[in-house]
This record gives C-alpha cells, sequence and structure tokens, in this order.
C-alpha cells in the first residue's frame, strides 16, 4: 500500500523529505505583531508548515470552569475562561495571517477544538486540520472534520492502541487523508516517556496512512530519531523566546533550535546514501596522506630474502597496502633498495 498526503501541492509518502510542522498554539500571546514575527521566524528556519490552535471558549468549557479562579503566574486573566479569551483570535487576525503566511510561502492551518472552531477553521479555507490529543475519543468532532475532505493529523497523546484504531476506522471510511501522529501528552515530555518505537508499531498497524510524530521534549535529537523510524510529519512547539510568558514556551523551541532541527532533518536522505560502499574522489587525498604503504626498514642488497623485520608500514600511502606484507615475506629483491624506498612486486622474485 502507498502511504500519501498531499498539502498545499506538497507530497508526505515514505520517500518524501520530512513535513515540517511549527505549533505556534498561543506562543503568539493574543499579539498578531508577534504571531508574524512567529510566522516569519518559522519559515526562515525552513519549515513547512505553522499552526495555530482555535477554540470556542464558551462552547468548550463548562461555565465552571471556564469562570475557575486561574492565579497562575503565566495567566494573563483572573479566570481560566477570560484567560484563554485573551489568547484568542478571531476571524479579522485569522484574514490577515492568512494572507500574511501566503505571502511568506508558508502553509498555516490550525487545530479545532471544538464544532464552532471546525465551521470557523473552515469558513476560511484552510488546507488541513489537526486533532489534538485530547479529543482523540471525541469521534463525533473527528468525523465532523472529516467530512470535510482536508488532511487531518491526529495526535495521540494518552491513548491506548484501542483508542487510536478507533479513530483510524472513524476517520479513514469518510476521509482517507489521515495523518496518525504519536505523542506523550506531557509538557515537556521526559524522554524516557516518548516511546518513539509506537511509530514502527503505527507503520504495520497502518500501513496506507502517513505517520507522524508531535514531540514535546525540548531537544531536536529525538525528532531526527522519529524520521528514521519512519514519522514523515515532524510537529514541535516554537517560540520566540524560551523564557516568555506561557506554559508552552518552556519546551518550544527558539529559532537557532528550530532551525538546527529542520536542517538536520534535511541532510538525513542525502545522508543515507544507497547503502552501496565506495570511495569517494574527495576521500582520495586524505587516506593517501593518512594511509600506509610497504617500504625497506633498512638498506637492502640485491638478492636479499625478505623477512619481517625488513619491512616498515608508513605514511603515505602510494605503494603496496599493508594487506599485501604476506605476499612480500619471502620474496628476493632484484634491485638494492634504500630505508623507506617502496616495495614493490616488479622489484621482487620468488628465488
Amino acid at each position: 500500500m502507498t502511504r500519501k498526503l498531499v498539502i498545499d501541492e506538497f507530497t508526505i509518502d515514505d520517500g518524501s523529505p520530512c513535513y515540517v510542522i511549527a505549533e505556534i498554539g498561543h506562543n503568539h500571546q493574543g499579539d498578531i505583531v508577534q504571531a508574524k514575527k512567529l510566522f516569519r521566524e518559522a519559515k526562515e528556519c525552513g519549515v513547512n508548515a505553522v499552526k495555530l490552535q482555535k477554540r470556542d471558549n464558551r462552547a468548550l468549557y463548562t461555565l465552571q470552569m471556564f469562570n475557575k479562579p486561574y492565579d497562575h503566574e503565566n495567566s494573563f486573566a483572573p479566570t481560566y475562561g477570560e484567560h484563554r479569551e485573551f489568547l484568542e483570535f478571531g476571524r479579522e487576525e485569522y484574514l490577515v495571517l492568512k494572507d500574511y503566511a501566503a505571502n511568506l510561502g508558508i502553509t498555516f492551518f490550525a487545530t479545532a477544538f471544538d464544532f464552532p472552531s471546525a465551521d470557523f477553521l473552515m469558513e476560511l479555507d484552510m488546507p488541513a486540520f489537526k486533532i489534538a490529543s485530547g479529543d482523540l475519543n471525541n469521534i463525533p468532532l473527528m468525523q465532523y472534520v472529516a467530512r470535510f475532505g482536508r488532511p487531518m493529523f491526529v495526535s495521540t497523546g494518552g491513548g491506548s492502541m484501542e483508542d487510536v484504531q478507533r479513530a483510524y476506522d472513524a476517520i479513514t471510511p469518510i476521509n482517507p487523508q489521515l495523518c496518525i501522529m504519536q505523542c506523550t501528552a506531557s509538557y515537556p515530555c521526559d524522554f524516557g516517556q516518548l516511546n518513539l518505537r509506537v511509530i514502527d508499531t503505527y507503520r504495520e498497524v497502518f500501513p496506507d496512512i502517513v505517520i507522524g510524530l508531535s514531540s514535546h521534549d525540548n531537544g531536536i535529537a529525538m525528532s531526527l530519531i522519529g524520521y528514521m523510524l519512519g514519522a514523515r510529519v515532524i510537529e514541535k512547539h516554537f517560540t520566540l523566546n524560551r523564557a516568555m510568558k506561557g506554559t508552552d514556551h518552556v519546551f518550544s523551541l527558539a529559532p537557532d533550535g528550530m532551525r538546527r532541527m529542520v536542517r538536520d532533518l534535511r541532510r538525513v536522505d542525502v545522508a543515507l546514501g544507497n547503502g552501496i560502499k565506495r570511495m569517494y574522489e574527495n576521500e582520495k587525498v586524505p587516506l593517501m596522506k593518512m594511509g600506509k604503504k610497504l617500504v625497506a626498514a633498512r638498506a637492502l642488497p640485491v638478492g636479499h630474502r625478505i623477512t619481517t623485520e625488513d619491512v616498515a608500514i608508513k605514511s603515505p600511502a602510494d605503494g603496496l597496502p599493508p594487506y599485501e606484507l604476506t605476499n612480500v615475506i619471502g620474496k628476493v629483491t632484484k634491485k638494492a633498495l634504500a630505508e623507506d624506498d617502496n616495495i614493490l612486486f616488479e622489484d621482487l622474485a620468488t628465488k
């Protein structure tokens, strides 16, 4: 079976470069100027897409949760609902950011946390949709979004294989354009809980869809391992400064980290090569300098039968390679050799 997902004319499959999503979430802190800067920096880092999170907070939370006091160092308002509202962008901001992303030449989409948000994003003609780990069991929402017919990315943090299978079974009959992403819903995630081998499991169980990794660790190396295990989509949280106010900044990548991660992901396919061991042209000069040859350990007269003590192994490698030593021992010199002279087969006889 062929795994394939197409987003804004970028084809993601087992042979494609890694598709990298910069998860901005609400790291813009409700400031559209900062959001634009995050988009621009992400583009300069080489990512394929930037992603926000969209919530209809009044519809999403119970009144009790919305009005719950939120006395926290990362709070932007006195209650949790007001805090979330402070961070939320509306239609005007999304339209501005959509145009800005198009001008930058970067794909822009968002996570839909509820039905009104899904409608909101579809009305803006988003090219793809993300479903968060918290909605892995929200089959009604996933099927609702699936009917839009747009590529879907589903994170699987906190889920069992039964949960993931249920989501796959619910979505793919409606919309086969699905990427299931290994994820651990811990922020930041301990390296011992990343469980990257689940990528292997997903690839085996779901051979017809693209597999990805949404990684909440605070480094870059695990994303490379995820790609090597077969994840063709990597999502990492992105910030301008990890010390900024907000819960996500501490485990997000700053521009330097994102740039290095993308750089290394792009190098993987080139570095893997074709599996045929060979010498490259640019290896010849250093190997001539570092390599060894067989030379006379001391002056040897004509007619001398060579012993191990008569041979030295020295650089550079412009003579017989050391693996020929056993074929030289016992031969007789046909001409005199000075110390450090190359020992060559044409200068030797068997008797």
